[in-house]
């Protein structure tokens, strides 16, 4: 979403699915996974709302729609896809929504060559590198360069000098959004009639994902289909708005941005992003998940969705700012976002003659992700490791190669609420049984810290609709248990108390930074709110922002994110603000703080047409008001609010200058959504669809069975990938198995399966299949399932059950396999771990990992322990023909 509208948010807020006249909700089971905010689809229903789930289960989810739609995992961009032929063949999209927002008048370079050209890349592939060059994505008269993408390998053009690292992973930067246009305006038709222009490219895209080929790839039946279509396009429109909603049941898929990509281009057609009803609704997981990518735990993000800095020799300030920031919108203002944030951590050693400290920001050098950094872990190159809220040796893909990597390491810390998985594995892990590793052979030094759980200490969540609400301390931790602020600021202290009397200019990145915070109690707790206070922000009199609007790159103020500046306006915690709903209107925005300055719908401008009026009353939500010379309306507009709809800028203006009064999407440098992205992808600037890593079937639309550019690790033994469609060896692993979550149990289950009453109430792995297919492998209710793939076996007791029903894909019976993710052998609840069967074959732009499809056996009774085991996967990839190369073809 950040590369199509240019945040990486959520769109809307869960309180407005109320107003919505469809609510689809794919990839997720929202009344089982989010089922506090599953009640405004309820509410909607019962306001006379459709809502249709699309999942290959039928859930408590799907009981509650008013049509379930069962498909194949991992074929939704050819769902979409139909839906998007569907809208264009037969002129549902709201055309002057289109023509007034998004990038459909956009003419296209006359070298761009789409997949209906070169069956299934685009132009620009490098089949030796793995990478498309995207050059011939551009705009006809004009250059777009993302500030994802690929700006490491188009640095020296972008800035005349530096280097290059092209080794360097750019497109995960999605969040960041934004674009620079250094010269000159895009070419437009805005009859949308022009060959080139991307409306008419997106027809010839998608004119082959027909509902015959939607039911041949994703075996919905054709009269389903249409009702879907039918359901979305009459409710969409200038009266009328539909809600999409969903969760990692999208993401995680070596083509998971695409997927989400497509619901953007469909939701930008129909006219429902930035409206009441309207929107895409990611469901980010519980707590803090969001959070924890606006001020990020991710390699290549700095807060608020700056890039992470990339090793480019002669790199400065301003070279960065020049190759990263865009020229209109608001990423022109990046350089007062950076400077800010490094005011933020190194204050008053921070000085316009050292560049205010850039040169002590980290580099990167490649991707380093969880899974590069197994392999780091395996290569002898990462020698330590924390593992902070994360049990990846039953929660990430092939967990095999997690504990394998851990077991080469000098050192391991583990915090966490009990002694999960990733914590004793050295001694009882699956390796240890099957004779694989003994510990007397493992020279890894493992240290377990007990963590404080969020009742036990104050801070903020940022949940699914970016909204921060402050918890307040419940009760004390218990022992030694701390809080995870504790630990950070603790551990910080201690270091640099040790490096105190240091003359190495290595040491004073640590030694500068800002690190005094007052603490409480006899534990010296720092104070959560203090942290607030210093991420969003004070002016050089210490008086605390109240936007971001006031940011500046003089290092007069300081900022520890952006996004996040205005939480603390007035001195105001805003985040534990908890007026009634009822004494306010619906928006509510004096509930908590949401990202950003506290609006709740983004992109609020396309609520109303480009002179300023509501595109109907009945879905009113910001307008400009003549007499007053403002907008006004329900929702904080997403907008200078003083910005007149019939303001053009002029030519020389910059950053948000540049924004005319009917750039709806202030992020983006066009200030338009983007139905077709020049840059900012690595694998397409639209979405296509290709078959999973491992999957039973071809791909019918292209000679291309998977991406092209999906992201491989090295090749290992115990990582291998299987073949796929026709390719000999494919029959081995004839069905389709996909992992989801369950309402009793969280993630990888260190919160969940040490908690008596959770265990009660789910206390075994299990699988589930539908009566066919227990038939088929003879296999019995509440019995034994052995189920494997090419990198490993695992057993889960059988639930048959119609709600995994038999599809018709290819003209063939196809059967599922569902696989909740939750288990591992400690704790109350036990069993095998499903990710134990997953490849690590991840989507190129954010190193996610397919969990969601993939192709497995399954047979009768408990698996093989101790050495047959791992003996048993061996006969299989034997079966197969599996090798190192397998799989990896492009």
């Amino acid at each position: 979403m950040g590369t199509s509208f240019g945040r990486g948010g959520a769109t809307t807020f869960q309180q407005d699915l109320q107003h919505a006249d469809c609510i689809v909700i794919q990839g997720s089971n929202m009344a089982e996974c989010h089922p506090v905010g599953f009640q405004w689809v309820m509410e909607a229903k019962a306001r006379g709302a459709k809502v249709i789930h699309v999942d290959p289960r039928f859930t408590r989810t799907s009981a509650l729609a008013d049509l379930h739609v069962p498909l194949r995992a991992g074929t939704d961009i050819a769902f979409l896809g139909g839906i998007v032929n569907y809208v264009l063949r037969n002129d549902k999209d709201f055309r002057e929504y289109v023509v007034a927002y998004t990038n459909g008048p956009m003419v296209v370079s006359e070298d761009f060559r789409d997949t209906e050209d070169l069956d299934g890349v685009f132009s620009g592939l490098d089949p030796d590198t793995r990478s498309y060059d995207n050059e011939s994505w551009q705009y006809a008269g004009t250059e777009v360069r993302a500030a994802s993408g690929k700006g490491d390998q188009e640095y020296e053009e972008r800035t005349g000098g530096g280097s290059t690292v092209t080794d360097a992973a750019r497109g995960e930067s999605h969040g960041s959004g934004g674009a620079a246009i250094p010269e000159g305006e895009p070419e437009r038709d805005e009859t949308l009639t022009h060959p080139r222009c991307v409306f008419q490219v997106l027809k010839r895209h998608y004119a082959r994902y027909t509902p015959e080929m939607v039911e041949r790839i994703c075996g919905v039946p054709q009269d389903i289909f249409r009702q879907v279509c039918e359901l979305v396009t009459d409710n969409s429109g200038r009266e009328r708005t539909t809600a999409f909603a969903y969760a990692v049941g999208w993401t995680q898929h070596t083509t998971g941005v695409q997927y989400i990509r497509a619901a953007s281009v469909l939701q930008s057609l129909l006219g429902n992003i930035g409206r009441p009803g309207g929107g895409i609704l990611a469901l980010r997981g519980h707590a803090s998940i969001q959070g924890s990518t606006d001020i990020p735990t991710l390699f290549n993000l700095l807060p608020g969705y700056i890039p992470m800095r990339h090793a480019h020799r002669q790199e400065t300030l301003d070279s960065f700012v020049a190759a990263e920031a865009a020229h209109k919108g608001y990423w022109g203002n990046m350089r007062s976002y950076l400077v800010s944030l490094l005011k933020a951590y190194w204050g008053a050693a921070a000085t316009e003659e050292n560049e205010f400290c850039f040169d002590y920001l980290p580099r990167l050098t490649g991707s380093h992700s969880t899974y590069e950094t197994v392999m780091a872990q395996l290569d002898g190159i990462c020698k330590g490791y924390f593992l902070i809220g994360e049990n990846p040796t039953v929660g990430s893909a092939d967990a095999k190669m997690q504990r394998l990597g851990m077991a080469e390491l000098d050192w391991l810390v583990v915090r966490d609420f009990s002694l999960i998985e990733s914590a004793t594995w050295w001694k009882d892990g699956p390796e240890i049984e099957t004779g694989e590793m003994r510990t007397e052979d493992i020279g890894t030094e493992v240290f377990f810290l007990p963590a404080a759980a969020h009742t036990e200490k104050d801070g903020t969540f940022t949940n699914t609709q970016r909204l921060l609400q402050w918890h307040h301390q419940a009760v004390q931790p218990p022992g030694e248990a701390r809080s995870d602020l504790w630990f950070a600021y603790h551990l910080g202290r201690i270091v640099r108390e040790k490096l105190a009397a240091s003359t190495d200019e290595m040491d004073r990145p640590v030694l500068d930074l800002t690190w005094d915070y007052p603490t409480r109690g006899q534990i010296a707790e720092p104070a959560a709110e203090a942290v607030l206070a210093e991420i969003n922000g004070h002016d050089a009199q210490g008086e605390p922002l109240a936007s971001y609007e006031q940011l500046k790159d003089d290092g007069s103020t300081s900022c520890g994110c952006w996004i996040y500046c205005g939480v603390y306006a007035d001195g105001v915690n805003q985040a534990a603000r908890r007026r009634p709903g009822r004494e306010q209107d619906w928006v509510a925005n004096e509930w908590g703080w949401a990202w950003p300055a506290n609006r709740r719908i983004l992109y609020n401008r396309a609520s109303a047409d480009p002179d300023g009026k509501p595109w109907s009353e009945r879905k009113a939500l910001v307008w400009w008001d003549e007499e007053k010379g403002l907008w006004s309306g329900h929702d904080i507009p997403d907008f200078k609010a003083d910005r007149s709809p019939h303001h053009r800028p002029p030519p020389d203006a910059t950053g948000p200058d540049a924004l005319s009064g009917t750039d709806a999407f202030v992020m983006q440098a066009d200030g338009k959504a983007w139905l077709y992205v020049p840059s900012g992808l690595t694998d397409g600037p639209l979405p296509t669809h290709y078959e999973p890593q491992d999957s039973p079937y071809p791909n019918l639309l292209y000679g291309r069975q998977r991406n092209p550019v999906r992201q491989l690790l090295p090749p290992h033994p115990d990582n291998r990938y299987q073949p796929s469609g026709t390719e000999p060896g494919a029959e081995v692993f004839p069905y389709v198995a996909t992992t989801y979550r369950l309402t009793e149990h969280h993630t990888a289950g260190g919160m969940s399966r040490w908690q008596p009453y959770l265990a009660e109430l789910q206390p075994e792995f299990f699988c589930e299949v539908s009566p066919e297919l227990a038939a088929e492998r003879g296999l019995e209710h509440t019995g034994w399932a052995t189920i494997v793939s090419a990198r490993g076996v695992i057993e889960a007791r059988v639930l048959v059950t119609d709600r995994m029903p038999p599809l018709t894909v290819h003209g063939r019976r196809l059967h599922q396999v569902g696989l909740p993710y939750h288990w591992g052998p400690n704790g109350y609840s036990t069993g095998d771990a499903a990710n134990e069967l997953l490849h690590m074959s991840l989507d190129p732009n954010t190193h996610i990992q397919e969990t969601k499809a993939f192709a497995v056996d399954i047979r009768a009774g408990r698996r093989p322990r101790g050495p047959a085991a791992p003996e048993l996967v061996r006969a299989y990839r034997t079966r197969a023909g599996i090798d190192e190369h397998t799989g990896t073809e492009l």
